[in-house]
């Protein structure tokens, strides 16, 4: 099985996640979106996959996130998505794809649903 994990070494969750992965026997493409951040239309067709909008996938307890608004009931998808690509911190993480889906992998064992 390939899976592409959208990572942070930095982030436990996203260590726990690859973990998994790994134990799993996965053939791992490790992309650290901070160095690496996906393209805006990517970021879309992952999130459309996941069956979740941009507001789910931003990291909103990113203090950047409150600075730019995006918390605000009114803040639109685009409005989101355009921030996030601007500013890759606001991603949050781990998204996995596999042939199965793509899920945000919080807590880290919802990786599982798409192994």
């Amino acid at each position: 099985m390939k899976a592409t994990i959208y990572h942070n070494p930095n982030c436990g969750t996203s260590r726990k996640t690859l973990a998994i992965l790994e134990e799993a026997g996965a053939e791992i493409a490790v992309i650290e979106y901070l160095k690496t951040p996906p393209a805006r239309d990517e970021l879309k067709r992952l999130y459309a996959k996941a069956g979740i909008g941009a507001r789910e996938g931003l990291r909103a307890k990113e203090p950047l996130a409150q600075e730019l608004g995006l918390t605000r009931d009114d803040a639109g998808e685009e409005e989101i998505l355009d921030a996030m690509t601007a500013h890759p911190i606001l991603i949050n993480r781990p998204l996995v794809e596999t042939d199965k889906g793509v899920r945000l992998c919080r807590p880290q064992e919802v990786v599982r649903e798409i192994l």
